[in-house]
């Protein structure tokens, strides 16, 4: 079975969850931009959070952007999901290499860096929603669990995992989310804790060879858990010749003049899928037609 997200509740609906295996979807960003280990973990985990806020959102023309901005030598982050369980995102140097972290694990805080993290949920409406706060640890679990405290006030649990093999390739990634709502009882919100306490990694857990639903049932299998449904997950981009010719008109003629007076083909290539694009002088001339300006 490929990737996927559940969904659920527990404790009579006091708490919501979502929980995911996301290997696939990391390994697919993995190949496209060649990322070295600590930027996959990095970019692996935004993904997972990206598809599970993403399925969060109600409407079918919902989007999600989460950009991490810090001085890291990552350069920062962005991912973008929709409510369809379709994600995709790059990371600003996707070579970056650091030694271990104190606790022997890919140093993803030092490679993220002292930043902010931007949440964009464009929604329909005349203004996307857009929440700020300070990253914490750069870990991205943490800063993301703090973001749903300060710019939500919704607090919550992220566990977000990323486990390499020995030739870089993805062995494992998932994680979960799961919220309080603002009726929860104190005594629910004691038995949380004591389950969180007992959790040891979600990628050991995912190597044991959990499954969202058991990753759920450890966390909330004695405060009644409910499963509601599940949903397939991907790296999808949705980039194609046509869309990267538009980007292109919309630079204005002069520029696309001076393309073509070099006289040379032009490459354009995707930041989310890192596919590229090849543009031919007579391309180019067909392309200026269709400028306005």
């Amino acid at each position: 079975m490929g990737d996927y997200i559940v969904r659920a509740t527990a404790a009579n609906s006091q708490i919501r969850a979502f929980a995911i295996t996301s290997k696939e979807t990391v390994e697919a960003a993995r190949a496209a931009h060649n990322t070295s280990p600590v930027a996959t973990a990095a970019l692996g985990r935004l993904l997972t959070a990206g598809a599970m806020m993403g399925a969060m959102m109600k409407g079918e023309k919902d989007m999600l952007t989460l950009q991490i901005h810090a001085g890291g030598p990552l350069k920062g982050l962005t991912v973008t999901a929709d409510s369809q369980g379709r994600v995709k995102g790059y990371v600003g140097d996707p070579t970056v290499m650091l030694p271990p972290n104190a606790n022997g694990k890919l140093d993803v805080g030092g490679a993220v860096g002292i930043g902010f993290l931007n949440v964009i949920k464009d929604m329909g409406l005349k203004e996307p929603y857009m929440g700020q706060t300070e990253l914490k640890t750069g870990e991205i679990g943490d800063d993301l669990t703090y973001y749903f405290a300060a710019s939500e006030q919704v607090p919550s649990t992220v566990g977000l995992g990323v486990l390499m093999n020995r030739d870089n390739t993805v062995r494992q990634a998932g994680g979960w989310i799961i919220q309080l709502m603002p009726f929860a009882e104190e005594e629910v919100i004691a038995r949380l804790e004591s389950n969180l306490q007992e959790i040891t990694s979600v990628t050991a857990m995912l190597d044991e060879g959990m499954a969202p639903e058991d990753l759920l049932e450890r966390l909330l299998g004695n405060l009644g858990l409910e499963i509601n449904d599940t949903q397939p997950v991907e790296f999808y981009c949705n980039c194609d010749k046509a869309r990267v010719e538009k980007a292109l008109i919309s630079i204005g003629k002069e520029e696309i003049k001076d393309m073509i007076r070099e006289g040379k083909q032009v490459e354009l290539n995707c930041h989310f899928c890192n596919s590229h694009y090849t543009f031919t002088v007579e391309e180019l001339k067909d392309i200026l037609k269709k400028c306005r300006r």
